[in-house]
């Protein structure tokens, strides 16, 4: 999607050029009758809400975002606090807080206020990258006290940010009851992302990393999404995010549940290499996620309340996923829960009030009219004062420390931290006879606040059932203390009958660092759904399968520990399947001689090509990211890398294969061939043999400028007219159908799957967009043109230039597709310029010479596309 910047919101508009917003919407729809809703500020105040956050005490922070997803110049943006005084449901009062370009996340904490956004350069005045900051209001004036404090910088692709903007950037922020700053990264990614201690990261696409509230720490949580907007954290540590897919192929989006060190797989592995991911929990369809919260709060009704909620600005739906253990992970069933004109995000404060903003309509780039706060409570709601947490005494922090409610377990948490307290926090970690959720938030609470010191007091945690799970987290949790943590924990959770405990033991082992490990973490069974998808079929990449969960965990464990030795030295025992899956991501010429030597000594044909396999998947291996290229929207997926390069162990590995290739003979040729097909070596003599050129397939003519100079009912009429009268008419989705072809709809956008993808796909245009809007874009193809489907114009070597849809990318090559119909392939070395239209390629007036009955049958026919 394209995160409203948010990386996702407008990378999944689905059309090309529409006003896809609730134009003019004020309110919401379908409210649930067990709630009450109020308007909390208008766009006087809040136009243009990209984020919110609520403190524990109420107050409303919103990030105004005047520049959006497209935008690029500085200046437009600030952060607000607002307080309802009287708790009516109504903003009373409100202060700039501070002044920030491209808001997209901000967590409160006390008087200290995170805010992760898009930096400008004075000078130029062009974006400088992303970073996450710290704001303090130490006097309570409502006021940001002084300059941000920088805590992480480089936090995304600068070429592109100002190149594109912050579409498919980095994002929310939230801080889990670990205290950990949890951030949600597009695919953008970044390199030599910086900490405050000067630690320094690289990321190729996205995920979610985290940092410590100081700004120190950084590493990454997980990786393999494309625009997460935000995260979901439970009481129990448990992250889940809506995310999506490539752009073409539906803007699908999946629901995931984020467990540490998971590769989820996008764009390369989520296809056609889906034994090796961690598969989303659902694809629910067209849309694009934004904000998300887990509810946990005791005034909640009990259907609403223990779930996580995600907003999705495409659907403009706030909706709920009712989500049931399934051994070390979840299965789901998501629901409809709240309407909102494209929702951005939502937060909840201690005394059980949500607040949820909405674009309304705002554009890509930001609109001072537009845009909205809302207030939703429990009808039998009444507000309760929430106590200021640097006032309470240990006694009160441990009750809240204790409450149902996980705003104020959190608030308490980091208070307790703040004063280096353990007593409480231990006497709670340690009584069996409280509610789980105190438990945990006490473990914790107690391992940032004792750090080394506390490792005893966890190690012997880890003996009570109930708790060892999180007792074995949180030893593991900090890398500068885990040289003291003993591993003998670990080794006994692995034979827990708990597959929540054995997740994080195998998770731990690969953190404590310690290569002897291997051996245990090698005999982690791996289920018969291990296997690769069929010869060009999409794996099962958004269908849970909690038995690959395990295993998974313990190939990204042995990778950390570069177990090489352990690996080589179990591929042909009965571990064998594990280690060969380890070892195709150890790129280590041990790695390469080991297996060629497992080679000689198998004894099966089976055993033999798992290791023919597994070679050919460490010829090549993925280029180093220095941030100068982007795959874009719609990238190549085949796999299993993007860029790839061959390295110092692939001339034996192409010698060894060609050798055994030669050796077993022409009947085995063909095996070779695939071989080289499905993990793109390149190797010339497993060349596929010529097949003659197929006969590309003839599309029906379309004159675009005869069809736009027609004048009918429509061509004579005012936009304004036309969408009141089709407003009235039902339309023939039949009719519609034939139109699609005949208006030229055809030569731009496909409707089945089957089809080839050309621009802007129409088969889930009706579940992302309703018929005004539908019709808008129609009408109005240049007033908002849909992420990913801009017009981009090549000029390349040989004075030759290109106009049209980028509709493949990959590292070699453009495939672009023009307003004809016509398609032609660009090599990126041969590329000198390429530059994003400002219009619309879809010529406007393709519907002046329709009906109104006409142009209603085709918005219907459009409107039923819900595949």
């Amino acid at each position: 999607m394209i995160k409203f910047t948010l990386p996702l919101i407008y990378s999944l508009t689905v059309f090309i050029g529409a006003s896809h917003f609730f134009g003019g919407s004020s309110g919401t729809s379908n409210e649930p009758p067990e709630l009450t809703i109020t308007r909390f500020s208008g766009p006087d105040v809040t136009p243009s809400p990209a984020c919110l956050a609520v403190a524990p005490t109420g107050e409303v922070f919103v990030g105004v975002d005047m520049i959006g997803s497209l935008g690029k110049d500085p200046g437009k943006g600030r952060i607000l606090r607002l307080i309802d005084k009287d708790h009516d449901g109504k903003m009373d009062e409100h202060t700039e807080f501070a002044v920030v370009d491209n808001p997209r996340g901000i967590l409160v904490q006390g008087s200290k206020v995170y805010v992760l956004h898009t930096t400008f350069s004075t000078e130029t005045g062009k974006a400088t990258g992303m970073a996450l900051v710290l704001f303090e209001d130490k006097d309570g004036d409502g006021k940001a006290d002084g300059p941000a404090q920088p805590l992480v910088e480089n936090l995304s692709n600068t070429r592109y940010i100002q190149e594109r903007g912050t579409d498919h950037a980095t994002n929310g922020i939230r801080m889990g009851i670990d205290g950990w700053i949890y951030i949600a990264v597009g695919d953008f990614g970044f390199h030599n992302a910086t900490d405050r201690s000067g630690k320094k990261l690289t990321m190729l696409g996205g995920g979610i990393v985290r940092v410590r509230p100081d700004g120190t720490e950084m590493e990454v949580f997980t990786h393999g999404t494309r625009n997460v907007y935000d995260v979901a954290i439970d009481p129990y540590m448990n992250i889940f995010t809506r995310e999506n897919t490539n752009d073409g192929g539906g803007w699908n989006v999946r629901f995931s549940h984020h467990i540490q060190s998971g590769e989820y797989g996008y764009p390369v592995l989520f296809k056609h290499f889906t034994d090796e991911i961690l598969p989303a929990l659902v694809d629910v369809g067209g849309g694009s996620g934004t904000g998300a919260l887990f509810m946990a709060e005791p005034t909640w009704p009990e259907k609403y309340n223990n779930v996580p909620m995600m907003a999705d600005w495409g659907r403009s739906m706030l909706y709920f996923h009712r989500v049931t253990p399934d051994g070390p992970t979840f299965t789901q069933q998501e629901e409809e829960f709240l309407k909102l004109p494209q929702i951005t995000d939502l937060d909840v404060d201690g005394s059980g009030r949500l607040f949820l903003s909405a674009w309304d309509g705002a554009g890509y780039s930001g609109s001072p009219k537009k845009g909205y706060v809302i207030r939703a409570v429990p009808n039998n709601w009444t507000y309760k004062a929430y106590p200021n947490v640097a006032r309470a005494s240990i006694e009160e922090l441990a009750q809240l420390l204790q409450s149902a409610s996980a705003v104020a377990r959190l608030d308490a948490s980091q208070e307790l931290v703040a004063r280096a307290d353990t007593s409480a926090a231990w006497a709670i970690a340690a009584d069996a006879q409280l509610p789980l959720y105190a438990r945990v938030a006490g473990i914790y609470t107690y391992a940032q606040a004792a750090g080394a010191a506390g490792i005893p007091s966890l190690t012997a945690l880890t003996k009570d059932a109930a708790v060892k799970e999180h007792a074995l987290r949180a030893l593991a949790d900090r890398k500068g203390i885990v040289k003291d943590v003993p591993e003998q924990p670990f080794l006994e959770g692995l034979q827990s009958a708990s597959p929540r405990i054995q997740a994080a033991a195998i998770i731990g082992l690969g953190r404590l660092g310690r290569p002897e490990a291997a051996a245990a973490l090698l005999k982690t069974a791996v289920p018969a759904s291990f296997a690769a998808p069929a010869k060009d079929t999409e794996g099962p990449h958004a269908t849970p399968n909690s038995a690959i969960v395990l295993p998974h965990l313990a190939v990204q464990a042995l990778v950390s520990l570069h177990a090489v030795d352990a690996a080589v030295a179990a591929i042909n025992g009965e571990n064998g399947t594990l280690a060969l899956w380890a070892l195709r991501y150890m790129h280590d010429q041990k790695a390469v001689n080991g297996l060629m030597a497992a080679y000689r000594q198998a004894k099966t044909i089976k055993q033999k090509n798992q290791i023919l396999t597994t070679l050919a998947r460490l010829y090549k291996k993925e280029a180093a990211y220095d941030a100068s290229w982007w795959w874009g929207t719609r990238p190549d997926s085949h796999g299993p890398y993007y860029k790839a390069v061959t390295w110092e162990g692939s001339p034996a590995i192409e010698k060894f294969l060609k050798a055994e290739a030669l050796k077993q003979g022409p009947a085995k040729k063909q095996y070779f061939r695939d071989l080289d097909a499905r993990l793109r070596m390149e190797i010339a003599a497993f060349a596929p043999l010529k097949q003659p050129e197929p006969v590309a397939a003839k599309e029906p003519a379309v004159d675009l400028e005869k069809i736009k100079n027609k004048k009918g009912q429509v061509g004579k009429s005012s936009i304004e007219d036309v969408l009141l009268a089709v407003n009235k008419l039902k339309g023939d989705p039949a009719k519609g159908k034939l139109l699609f072809a005949s208006q030229g709809c055809v030569a731009c956008h496909s409707i089945s799957k089957g089809e080839k993808m050309k621009g802007p796909f129409m088969g889930q245009i009706g579940s992302i967009m309703n018929r005004e809007q539908i019709a808008e874009s129609i009408l109005k193809p240049n007033a908002s043109i849909s992420q990913g489907f801009a017009t981009v114009m090549i000029t390349a070597k040989g004075n030759k230039s290109y106009m049209g849809f980028v509709t493949e990318e990959t590292a070699a090559r453009v495939v672009m597709r023009d307003i004809g119909g016509n398609v032609s392939e660009v090599k990126t070395a041969d590329i000198i310029s390429r530059k994003e239209m400002k219009n619309s390629m879809m010529p406007a007036g393709l519907a002046n010479s329709l009906s109104y009955e006409e142009l209603a049958s085709l918005i219907t026919f459009l409107a039923q596309q819900k595949k």
